[in-house]
């Protein structure tokens, strides 16, 4: 309680000329006027306090420290004067305040203010009582802390204006980030940029004290030790303190528009802090972090939400204590926050769950959260189209990866070059390279180089369909643009002149690549058989495999399996075995086309066993056939007599939605109303 002592001593002081200038301190203003930083209060409120006690440049700043200090002070211990001395006029409140100005400024003077302890030191009882000494000490904190923040808060404005922080806004912007997200990393990477400057000044202060002292090691424990005050104390200075504090009437209304408006907008700049959690609610928040992924939060969180009543950034520090504690629950709980109130949830948020639920390819949880945006009014923005591409590329969905795509225009967002990437791949792999093809021109027009990957990938589509111009073309581009030929791109061009029916250009292809220093592989050298294959022309491929053997090529899974392919279909079944026993010494699984080729073998030469033995491998691996597969299969059963087996097959082949060529179904028919039986076993 503030004691009677304090009444007394003013009265005795009685009417002051410092009295009368302490009425300009502002009584409009709210609360969190005092947290305004001393520009900002001097340019509105036009309220200044000067300390003076000498003309020296050195001491400006401490005039300053010491005038913002004493102005926030009387501020505060008006207020609490005036709770508590409820039946005191303004100007005995005015009284008291000048008294206790005067008490610690003699504090000050002494410079031992910064000694004292509020549990233990007391003034004497003729002056201050105990408590109303530990009122003046947890004022004079509260403004220290007050005046640390608005420093800390400028120093931050010139950070979040630096050149190297803008750079970076500038770069982000570009990527398509926009909105809270933006002003969230412009914080963050500022805070970094203030908190490295801070350090490399510690160590310079450091340095200097250590030379100072005769040298020494640094340490970066030190230097923040060094740097870390013990206790708060008031400012100090030598010399007598001279003051006056003065001002004009700030009693009209517009001043708290002006102070609102200010405070909006500090608020954009510096985020609030999360509220101190303790007892009860603390508990309440460690249940939540340790609850299983089958358990049911909402219980949990709607007692959490009841004892904290939070604020958005305290459901930011929940979620991001979920996520690095326990990440099966932390997209659950985020998926259920997105409808509290308090959250105010923004575009940002939905995007970001989207964003989480496609890496993790939950393609229905992450259209769920979609939905939902849809539902709440929100509709996606660049940044969730962006997510949408990438995860219906990812996933191959075609369709709806060219839909997001094509919202991502809608919004009037330029695709980059990884959203061109991943449209492209997606074409890719729903073989379809010509709109990938003109999804790279459009690029190329825009200024964009796509890179070898997109490339190679319209290389390796259109040379496995035998589409040789449109690969010469590619390969044109790619010499414009400055790419180098590897193994890779002789091998496609090998298997692209293969499959169009033309072995002395892929023969070519083949050897130009060697003469480059390309050391053909495996699967290069099968293209090169396999072009040999579509001409028959069985002793070009058998001296090209001699040759590549003497130069010390070793044959692979990818050669046996054609060269077996090819001896199958000219019923050399002892040297189509061979072949089988050499995959099978390579110690690996043989491939699909391996049992094609012995069914198709085995049935056209009559052998009932083997062949039955074969069709048994293809129907547990008939998820894997293709058409392609399948019409081989039944017309080796129709020519070999299996017309059972055939009828079987067909009817798998219909159930996985393959259509059956005309050829075969003549085939099927005739051998149905020829009624061939099987042959005999040999």
């Amino acid at each position: 309680m503030l004691d009677y002592c304090l009444r007394e001593r003013t009265k005795q002081i009685g009417s002051s000329p410092l009295i009368a200038l302490l009425h300009f301190i502002p009584n409009c203003l709210s609360p969190r006027y005092i947290h305004f930083s001393r520009e900002t209060r001097l340019g509105y409120a036009s309220v200044e306090a000067q300390l003076m006690s000498g003309d020296s440049e050195g001491e400006e700043e401490e005039d300053r420290t010491l005038n913002e200090f004493l102005s926030r002070f009387i501020w505060i211990m008006r207020g609490k004067l005036s709770e508590v001395f409820t039946d005191c006029n303004k100007e005995t409140i005015d009284g008291m305040l000048l008294v206790i100005v005067e008490k610690v400024v003699e504090e000050m003077e002494k410079g031992g203010i910064q000694q004292m302890d509020n549990s233990t030191v007391a003034m004497p009882s003729q002056e201050f009582s105990e408590d109303l000494w530990r009122t003046v000490w947890e004022v004079s904190n509260m403004v220290l802390e007050d005046m640390e923040k608005v420093k800390k808060k400028e120093k931050m404005k010139q950070f979040l204006q630096s050149e190297e922080v803008k750079e970076m806004c500038r770069f982000a912007g570009e990527s398509g980030v926009r909105g809270d997200l933006l002003r969230g990393l412009r914080f963050k990477w500022a805070k970094e940029k203030m908190e490295e400057n801070d350090f490399y000044e510690s160590l310079e202060r450091f340095r200097h004290k250590k030379e100072e002292k005769g040298g020494g090691v640094l340490d970066r424990h030190a230097v923040a030790a060094e740097d870390t005050p013990e206790v708060s104390s008031l400012p100090k200075r030598k010399g007598k303190i001279k003051y006056k504090i003065f001002g004009m009437d700030l009693s009209d209304p517009k001043w708290a528009e002006v102070a609102d408006k200010i405070h909006e907008r500090q608020e954009m700049i510096w985020p609030q802090e999360p509220k101190p959690i303790s007892g009860r609610c603390k508990l309440v928040m460690e249940k939540i972090i340790s609850l299983k992924k089958e358990d049911d939060p909402s219980q949990l969180l709607a007692e959490w939400i009841e004892l904290l009543q939070p604020t958005r950034v305290d459901w930011i520090t929940l979620l991001d204590k979920l996520e690095k504690q326990n990440p099966d629950t932390h997209l659950k709980i985020a998926e259920l926050v997105l409808c509290e109130e308090s959250f105010k949830t923004s575009d940002h948020d939905y995007a970001k769950l989207i964003d989480a639920y496609a890496k993790k390819t939950r393609v229905e949880d992450a259209e769920r959260i979609l939905k939902k945006m849809v539902e709440s009014g929100k509709m996606p923005d660049s940044l969730t189209a962006t997510i949408l591409v990438h995860m219906y590329s990812k996933v191959g969905n075609v369709d709806r990866a060219k839909e997001a795509f094509e919202s991502l225009r809608v919004c009037g967002s330029q695709p980059d070059f990884k959203i061109y990437n991943s449209m492209i791949m997606a074409y890719l792999s729903a073989r379809e390279p010509r709109l990938g093809e003109s999804l790279m021109i459009e690029m190329e027009k825009k200024g964009i180089k796509p890179s070898e990957e997109i490339y190679m990938g319209l290389l390796r589509s259109y040379s496995r369909s035998g589409d040789v111009p449109s690969a010469v073309r590619i390969a044109t581009t790619m010499d414009f643009a400055g790419f180098q030929p590897n193994r890779e791109y002789f091998s496609l061009f090998v298997e692209a002149y293969g499959q169009a029916g033309n072995p002395d250009l892929a023969r070519n292809n083949f050897d130009n690549m060697i003469k480059l220093g390309h050391k053909p592989d495996d699967k290069c050298t099968a293209n090169m058989i396999a072009a040999y294959e579509k001409k028959n022309l069985l002793d070009k491929g058998l001296d090209l495999l001699v040759q590549l053997e003497k130069g010390g090529f070793e044959p692979g899974i990818a050669t046996y399996t054609v060269f077996l392919d090819w001896f199958g279909k000219l019923q050399l079944v002892e040297e189509a075995e061979q072949l089988l026993g050499k995959i099978a010494e390579l110690g690996e699984v043989p491939p699909l086309k391996v049992h094609v080729s012995l069914c198709d073998m085995y049935s056209r030469a009559g052998f009932e066993k083997k062949t039955l033995q074969a069709l048994g491998v293809l129907e547990a691996r008939k998820d894997e056939l293709g058409p392609h597969e399948f019409e081989r299969t039944i017309g080796a059963l129709v020519a070999g007599g299996f017309v059972h087996d055939a009828q079987r097959i067909h009817g798998i082949m219909e159930e996985k939605g393959f259509t059956t060529s005309e050829s075969l179904k003549m085939a099927l028919t005739a051998s149905q109303a020829l009624s061939q039986t099987r042959p005999l076993k040999r």
